[in-house]
């Protein structure tokens, strides 16, 4: 998975209950692979961070 915050619907308005935002400090892109996103799912249903508040903005094709 790659977090891309630069293409975040919310950025700005969720940085601050984003686990990106809470454990790296808004890097512009992210790559976790499915172990790191597991540990931050495990760490997010303990109440110990934040969900990853990602929403990516879709992106329009030319027809």
């Amino acid at each position: 998975m790659i977090v891309d915050c630069d293409s975040c619907q919310v950025r700005g308005d969720a940085c601050g209950e984003c686990v990106i935002s809470v454990l790296l400090g808004a890097p512009p892109t992210v790559e976790l692979d499915a172990p790191e996103r597991r540990a931050i799912d495990a760490l997010a249903d303990a109440g110990m961070v934040p969900r990853l508040r990602l929403r990516i903005t879709p992106v329009e094709r030319s027809a």
